[in-house]
């Protein structure tokens, strides 16, 4: 008995001191965090550092360009006293109200264009002729049409959000594998059946890419309709901020508006994943 103990616990010492040794350090953990990080936010890093170290050093104007660290100081410090704060509610609010009206008239009618051939050829020039009119040269006569108030600003968020969403969801529908539709039928299912299991499922990943480019377009044009006729708005403090000679401000503003883009964008990307699993690579 003795001997059994004195021939296994050397052994499983060895052990212990092997799982020890197999441990990962903090130094391994911090390297492979970075391994991670760096291929594909090294530019970003990098940029960012050469902004901090041009602007610091002199190499560019620091009145047009401040450091990156006295912009963050001035986006925490209207953060805190809720300066912005009114701002960030006011361009939700415009951006949010004008998605969910192209979100709500967008996909319905791409899902019918894209199943009746003939509706959608009928409406497509005229689609593709509105598409390709800029949002911004029709601003003016939307102006013109509903006032300077928030009607106008708002439609023509929703004027330029409205064709992504459209436009992917015909595509989605129009790329939903034929075969799964004849094999539905073949087995004796309906058309709203075949509609329900068949083609709205196969349709949502392209109609979650349509989102995602019309929650990007409805911030850019956040910018430029806050820009005119407004007292209220991260656009409104943009340009307010820069005819008062404000950078640091201004510069904050855009920072912010970057922040809210990635998180909608990120949002949207983690909703696609919960909803459209089926369709994720590593599912």
């Amino acid at each position: 008995m003795a001997y059994e103990i004195n021939q296994t616990l050397p052994r499983s010492l060895g052990r212990l001191k092997s799982g020890e040794s197999n441990r990962p350090t903090f130094a391994s953990h911090v390297r492979g965090v970075l391994a991670s990080l760096l291929p594909r936010y090294g530019l970003l890093i990098a940029f960012l550092l050469l902004w901090q170290l041009s602007s610091t050093r002199g190499w560019i104007n620091p009145a047009i360009f401040p450091p990156l660290n006295v912009i963050l100081s001035a986006l925490w410090t209207n953060l805190a006293n809720g300066a912005l704060l009114d701002d960030i509610a006011v361009s939700l609010q415009r951006s949010g109200t004008a998605f969910a009206f192209a979100v709500v008239v967008g996909i319905p009618l791409g899902l019918f264009m894209g199943q009746f051939r003939a509706v959608e050829q009928a409406l497509d020039p005229i689609l593709q002729l509105f598409r390709q009119t800029s949002a911004l040269a029709l601003y003016p006569v939307f102006i013109l049409l509903l006032g300077l108030g928030e009607t106008s600003k708002i439609f023509v968020i929703f004027w330029a959000t409205l064709f992504p969403v459209l436009l992917a969801t015909i595509g989605g529908v129009k790329e939903v594998d034929r075969k799964l539709i004849e094999m539905a039928r073949t087995y004796g299912a309906g058309p709203l059946t075949i509609f329900r299991r068949v083609i709205l499922p196969a349709s949502v990943p392209a109609i979650f890419v349509g989102l995602r480019l019309s929650a990007t377009t409805a911030l850019l044009l956040l910018i430029a309709a806050e820009m005119i006729g407004a007292n209220k708005g991260i656009g409104f403090q943009v340009m307010n901020a820069q005819y008062n000679f404000q950078i640091p401000l201004m510069f904050a503003a855009i920072l912010l508006l970057a922040f809210l883009g990635l998180a909608v964008n990120a949002l949207l990307v983690l909703l696609q994943r919960r909803l459209c699993r089926w369709s994720q690579p590593n599912a």
